[in-house]
């Protein structure tokens, strides 16, 4: 897999790319927390390392699990989300907390490789599209241009006579659908509606009930009678631009071969994939036999079999989750990871206890990010003709104040600068767009005197900020 490490620098493969570089990476997206960085980088690096070693030896190296330690808000889930889209890799969150033991309602665990594996087909399908699109898109032009200017029926002169007859009109017809294709291209006939063939896109469904729940595999009934559903469509009347797009999509979707994308996402799930099981310590804690959380346990005993490595059926084949990577996370304020079962705390040998966020975090996490909250704000307010730009004074003071209301209040990390700067910038975007282009400059003394009075009220502080 090929991956760009930004301007100026050179592609490179992931297969080159050390733990150490990996790391850096990362860096570009996630502020501080080295500890968790260098796991991930080195379980990463030990995927492509299994992948060099003979087949029987292969099949032998597991991964190995990581449990996240930390509070809210200081980058568990993101890190976690960057390493799958750097390695390219079927990712899915879920929350341990949404699932139930079995025999009680709710989702059964089992679930959460079935929407895995269906990312991985979403991931797949939307690659070979990509590949088949000029193709489709040749195609789509000649339906089109077949929709506006119909072909020229057969005659049934005889052969010769007919050629020389209709070499003329064909050369007239050529010329005719040649400037057709050249107003199309151009958009001189996107006024234009033509009459299409649409296939029927809702088949009835239904949700298999089997001993383990409500399986989350919804049946199709055109999968089950494809003579009965396969073939329906209707004729729609849309302009040229909507008639593109419908038939742009139904041509990629028959240019991709769905049996080829199911076996490739199968195969990506179980050397590839990544499940990052948030809320862990939501589940841990020793049963009672009574209560509201009698389930918890269960839970974690029916996880185990997921990490330990299963065949899981889905819709698209059975899955092995031998080599799935898991990657739990969980703040651990009221229990610890010792509450978890033992078979459960095997299964993740890796544990990181991630940092609670400095003040230079909070500064850093404003302005160096490729994806920083200044910088989104920049650009969201610049569609409105609005030139924005902070003080080095403002942005440590939006991070003290942030700061202040995670110690006094409830500490949700970073993500109380969204709300800082919601609060901050309120005026500002209200008033965007009706005042024509100008200069914004924000300083320290604006967002005091837009913060203080609400961070000195704590009742306030708990509502607003």
């Amino acid at each position: 897999m090929t991956i760009h490490l930004g301007a100026g620098e050179e592609l490179r493969t992931l297969d080159t790319l050390t733990p150490r570089e990996i790391v850096a990476e990362l860096d570009r997206h996630v502020v501080g927390q080295a500890a968790a960085k260098r796991a991930v980088a080195v379980a990463l690096r030990n995927r492509i390392r299994r992948q060099k070693l003979p087949p029987d030896l292969a099949a032998e190296v597991v991964p190995k699990n990581i449990l996240m330690i930390g509070p809210t808000g200081v980058g568990k889930t993101e890190i976690a989300r960057r390493l799958a889209r750097l390695a390219g890799s079927p990712f899915l969150k879920v929350e341990a907390s949404k699932f139930t033991e079995v025999g009680y309602v709710g989702r059964d665990v089992e679930s959460m490789v079935r929407d895995l594996t269906e990312a991985a087909v979403d991931m797949v399908r939307r690659e070979k599209r990509a590949e088949v699109q000029d193709k489709a898109r040749r195609n789509v032009e000649e339906q089109i241009l077949d929709l506006l200017l119909p072909p020229r029926p057969p005659s049934g002169f005889d052969a010769q006579e007919d050629d020389a007859a209709a070499r003329p009109a064909a050369e007239s017809f050529r010329a005719t659908r040649e400037k057709l294709r050249d107003q199309l291209r151009s958009g001189q006939l996107d006024s234009r509606s033509v009459e299409v063939d649409v296939r029927e896109r809702s088949f009835p469904s239904f949700q298999i009930l089997s001993s383990q729940g409500v399986e989350e595999m919804d049946v199709n009934m055109k999968d089950l009678l494809p003579g009965l559903f396969g073939g329906r469509t209707r004729k729609r009347r849309l302009p040229v631009p909507e008639a593109r797009e419908v038939l742009l999509q139904e041509e990629e979707t028959r240019l991709v071969d769905a049996d080829a994308v199911a076996r490739l996402a199968i195969e990506r799930v179980q050397s590839s994939g990544i499940l990052f099981i948030d809320e862990i310590d939501k589940v841990a804690g020793r049963e009672g036999g009574h209560g509201p959380d009698v389930s918890r346990e269960g839970v974690q005993r029916d996880i185990l079999p997921i990490v330990e490595g299963t065949t899981v059926s889905t819709k698209y084949g059975s899955v092995r989750t031998d080599h799935v990577l898991f990657i739990a996370a969980g703040a651990f304020h009221v229990s610890k990871p010792s509450d978890l079962i033992p078979e459960l705390q095997g299964r993740f040998p890796i544990r990181v206890e991630l940092e609670p966020l400095s003040l230079e975090d909070l500064v850093r996490i404003l302005t160096e990010p490729r994806n920083a909250l200044l910088g989104q704000y920049r650009a969201l307010l610049g569609t409105e003709g609005v030139d924005l730009s902070f003080t080095d004074e403002a942005v440590r003071e939006m991070a003290r104040f942030a700061m202040e209301v995670n110690d006094a209040t409830e500490n949700i990390g970073a993500r109380r600068l969204a709300t800082v700067l919601e609060t901050v910038l309120e005026d500002v975007s209200f008033d965007a767009g009706t005042d024509g282009p100008r200069v914004v400059r924000i300083d320290a003394s604006e967002v005091r005197r837009r913060l203080a009075p609400l961070v000195k009220n704590q009742d306030l502080s708990r509502f607003i900020l």
